[in-house]
C-alpha cells in the first residue's frame, strides 16, 4: 500500500495559521522563528511557509523554552547543541558496535 503524506513526519503540509491555531501562538511569533533561524519551515510554490509534523513538534517546544524566558537567539542555539549531541551519540553508538565487533574478531582468533 502506498504511504500518505501524512504517514511521513517530514512532509511540508501545515500553513502558518494552522500552526498558530493548533498551538495557540501569533502567527507573527511563527514568522520570528523563521527571521531568527529557530524553524526554518520549506515554502509553497507561492511562497507560503509550510511546517512538517517534526517542525510542529519543534515549535511547541519552542514555545516552552521561551515561556521560561530564553530568548530566540539562546533557544537556536539550545537547538544546535541538542543536534549535536545527538549526532555525537549516534557516533558513540555506531564507535562502540565497530569495537564490539573487533573485539569478537581478535577472540575468534
Amino acid at each position: 500500500m502506498a504511504s500518505l503524506p501524512l504517514d511521513d513526519a517530514n512532509t511540508p503540509l501545515f500553513t502558518v495559521g494552522q500552526v498558530s491555531e493548533m498551538l495557540d501562538v501569533q502567527q507573527a511569533f511563527l514568522r520570528r522563528l523563521d527571521e531568527f533561524r529557530v524553524v526554518r519551515p520549506s515554502r509553497s510554490a507561492g511562497g507560503q511557509r509550510r511546517y512538517t509534523r517534526n517542525e510542529v513538534f519543534i515549535v511547541r517546544y519552542v514555545v516552552e523554552l521561551a515561556g521560561g524566558g530564553m530568548t530566540l537567539p539562546a533557544i537556536r542555539r539550545v537547538l544546535e547543541l541538542e543536534a549535536r549531541v545527538r549526532e555525537l551519540e549516534a557516533e558513540c553508538d555506531a564507535l562502540r558496535i565497530a569495537l564490539r565487533q573487533a573485539r569478537a574478531r581478535g577472540a575468534d582468533t
